[in-house]
This record gives C-alpha cells, sequence and structure tokens, in this order.
C-alpha cells in the first residue's frame, strides 16, 4: 500500500513569553526560558543537550501556523527526513530537513546551514513535504519518519525486527510531558539532569523500555520505544531532553547496543545525504 505525500505550509515562528519573563525550575529558582522556539542560532545537530543554557533549545528553527487546526495537521505529518523548503523572505529557495516535532501547540523543527539560518526571520514561509506517517514495517510500529530517511540513523531493518545502536537504554519512569498524548503529534521530555545525562547529543537514538507509543504514550510492560532526540534540556519540573518517537514494538523486536563514546548518531553531514 502506497503512502501519500502532501504539502504543508508552516511559518517561521516568533518566540512568544507572557508579562514575566520568569518561569520556575525544579528547585523552585526563577529562570528565563531562552530558545525555547523561533529562529536558533549556533546550536547544531551533535551538540550535547545540555550544552547550553536554555530551555527546550532545537538547532534550526521551530515552524507553527496561525490556524491551529492546520497547525495540528502540520505537526502530525511532517515526519523526520522530510524537505523543507523556504518560500519568502531573504532565503527564499533555500531548503532544510525535518529534525522532529515538539507538543504543546504544535511545533516542527527544520534544520538549515547557518548562512540560511542567518537569513531566516520570523513569519517566513515554509513548505514541508509532508511523508511517513502511515508506512510500515513487519513486527515494528513505524512513526514520525520517513522511510527512506531511516538510512541516515544506525538501524538494521531485519525480517520482522529492526536493530538500533542508541546512546543509552532507559526506564520508562524517565518519560515526563507527553505521557498519555499521541506521539505522532507530540514529542517525550526525558526527565534528565545534567547529573543524570547519559551524554545524550542533538540527534542521538535512545531507547526507553516499558513505554508503547502506538497510540496515546503509556507504560505497557515487555515493550520498547526508539526515539531520535530533537531539543535539548529544560530547567523546568517534568520536562528536558526530547525525544521524537520513532519506532515502537516488543523488546524482542527492536534488540539494541549501546554505544554510549560513539560519533553523535545523525551527523552534520547527513544534512547533505537526505533522500
Amino acid at each position: 500500500m502506497t503512502t501519500v505525500a502532501v504539502n504543508l505550509t508552516g511559518v517561521v515562528e516568533t518566540p512568544t513569553m507572557p508579562s514575566s519573563p520568569y518561569l520556575i525550575d525544579a528547585d523552585g529558582h526563577p529562570y528565563v526560558p531562552v530558545g525555547d522556539g523561533g529562529v536558533v542560532l549556533g546550536v547544531h545537530v551533535g551538540d550535547g543537550v545540555f550544552d547550553v543554557d536554555g530551555d527546550h533549545v532545537a538547532p534550526g528553527v521551530t515552524l507553527a501556523h496561525a490556524d491551529q487546526a492546520a497547525r495540528h495537521a502540520l505537526t502530525a505529518f511532517a515526519c523526520f527526513g522530510n524537505r523543507a523548503l523556504v518560500r519568502s523572505g531573504a532565503a527564499a529557495g533555500t531548503e532544510g530537513f525535518v529534525l522532529g516535532k515538539r507538543g504543546e501547540e504544535g511545533r516542527v523543527i527544520v534544520v538549515f546551514p547557518d548562512d540560511v539560518l542567518a537569513r531566516l526571520v520570523p513569519g517566513d514561509t515554509i513548505v514541508v513535504r509532508g511523508f511517513g506517517q502511515g508506512a510500515t514495517i513487519p513486527g515494528v510500529a513505524l512513526l514520525n519518519a520517513d522511510p527512506g530517511a531511516l538510512s541516515l540513523l544506525p538501524l538494521t531493518i531485519g525480517d520482522g525486527s529492526v536493530s538500533a545502536v542508541v546512546r543509552a537504554v532507559l526506564p520508562s519512569s524517565y518519560a515526563g510531558n507527553g505521557i498519555g498524548r499521541p506521539a505522532q503529534m507530540w514529542d517525550i521530555d526525558l526527565q534528565l539532569t545534567p547529573a543524570t545525562d547519559p551524554g545524550l547529543r542533538l540527534g542521538d537514538l535512545v531507547a526507553v523500555d516499558d513505554l508503547d507509543v502506538r497510540h496515546n504514550a503509556g507504560y505497557r510492560r515487555g515493550y520498547r520505544t526508539i526515539g531520535l532526540i530533537v531539543h535539548g534540556g529544560s530547567p523546568l519540573p517534568g520536562h528536558g531532553p526530547g525525544l521524537m518517537p520513532i519506532l515502537c514494538a516488543p523488546a524482542e523486536n527492536l534488540p539494541v547496543t549501546i554505544a554510549a563514546d560513539a560519533l553523535p548518531m545523525l551527523r552534520p553531514d547527513h544534512l547533505n545525504s537526505r533522500p
């Protein structure tokens, strides 16, 4: 059965905040959530999730849409590996790469080269070729990923199984914001701190055991979810580095090898070799 591709329109988001700039961290201290959306400069795939002093910092830009229903569709249908074309502004005609998505009201994270980011401003229109939702792998649920882009990741697709090289395997007790939500539209924040961080980098694969995201994300003994780290950490309780699920199955169908000291799973040079 053929998976349908659709053209999706989003605009580069501008950061927003209420009348007070402060949020409260896990220890009760106020902080300003710098880097939470919009055009983020100086952060790249391969950087550590706690390398910068920010909140939910993602590389590149976040896309939104003024119409909430269209924003939900943009978030649901955009997948890792989809191409993104800038259609307006000083960077018109340049291409990027969908890294992932975030929850809240819906955001799509698109990575561009630094020279393109320098020309992008909030309000620029970007078209995403949404493709991937509905694609299947025998024995393993696939979501949020263009099947052609799986070759960019350390995955081996077998007969009824997918083997993966991951940065870490975590228990489902680390799953925070995003639990109970549809994983096609939300990432799952991993409740990690700099002291408990296993060395995660943006673009890494991470496995979470006893987590089932095939429908609404929740605990299920014996299941395993593998996802892509798409944004950095957060001081906010219940939040942390963002894991966008891409694979889910009984653990025996998703065998993993831990490579804690390996290069980033998704390297910056992959941006030029996307499908």
